[in-house]
């Protein structure tokens, strides 16, 4: 009878650590297609939200900041600066990336896109280290929202914590 009860109590504490565990976060199957709205002004919006995920953070050309990057634009994460310049500049300079080939489709793991009015939220899957079981990787959500006046980004915000 001890070995029946040991092995439920082990079996029941055992399913217990699964509670604790999440579900991975995994990315639509097609992020390019969330990028587009039958609204006008929505689609010109997330199609910017596109081309600065794509073209300026995932492959690094930063020499387009321009066309989607208003020139005043406000600035909420607490490592760069305000203005187009500044966040060129946190990226090329600072953060010293270099340019990769721009593909047709996004390559970045994109779990949704939201557009209301001026603001457009794009939630990503981020890979994390488990500081707790090392070797072992975990999934979160990122996100970045912008606010757009005349198809540009003026304002932004993430979750990004001072470096």
């Amino acid at each position: 009878m001890k070995t029946r009860s040991f092995v439920v109590l082990l079996f029941l504490s055992m399913s217990c650590l699964t509670t604790f565990f999440q579900e991975a976060v995994v990315a639509a199957k097609d992020p390019d297609a969330l990028f587009s709205s039958k609204d006008k002004k929505l689609n010109q919006n997330k199609q910017a939200a596109y081309h600065i995920v794509k073209d300026l953070l995932e492959c690094n050309h930063w020499e387009l900041a321009d066309k989607y990057i208003a020139e005043g634009y406000i600035q909420h994460n607490p490592n760069a600066a305000n203005g187009r310049d500044a966040v060129v500049k946190f990226f090329v300079e600072l953060l010293k990336v270099t340019p990769t080939p721009i593909p047709q489709k996004m390559k970045t793991k994109v779990v949704s896109v939201v557009a209301e009015g001026d603001l457009v939220i794009v939630a990503y899957v981020k890979e994390e280290k488990d500081a707790k079981r090392p070797g072992q990787k975990y999934t979160t959500t990122w996100f970045d929202q912008w606010r757009f006046v005349d198809g540009k980004a003026i304002e932004h915000w993430d979750g990004a914590l001072k470096m």
